[in-house]
């Protein structure tokens, strides 16, 4: 018998997306943290805001770490990160829980 722990394996391909917004007394903080997970480079890296929207990245190498600002005027509704390798990722703006003393709150 044999027991694999879960965890010790990785795709190839992997993207962590984590799109936030954060509501200010005059105005909204927004953005999105990327994470390429994967083993391998990730090519022509975009994202899609809505709204007609759009950035381009170009490569995120394994382990690289980005924080993207929205352009100013979009409406925080999604973001959807693909690539060329087939990742395909569409995430809905997260409001983190205020905190007493933090700002906003």
């Amino acid at each position: 018998m044999f027991f694999t722990p879960n965890g010790l394996t990785q795709d190839e391909y992997s993207l962590s997306v984590d799109p936030t917004k954060e509501k200010q007394t005059l105005f909204i903080m927004a953005r999105v943290s990327l994470e390429n997970t994967g083993t391998k480079p990730l090519t022509n890296v975009e994202l899609n805001f809505g709204d007609g929207d759009k950035i381009f990245l170009g490569t995120l190498k394994p382990g690289q770490y980005e924080i993207i600002s929205p352009p100013q005027g979009n409406s925080l509704q999604f973001v959807i990160v693909t690539s060329n390798e087939g990742v395909y990722v569409s995430k809905v703006y997260r409001e983190p829980i205020a905190m007493p003393g933090m700002m906003g709150s």
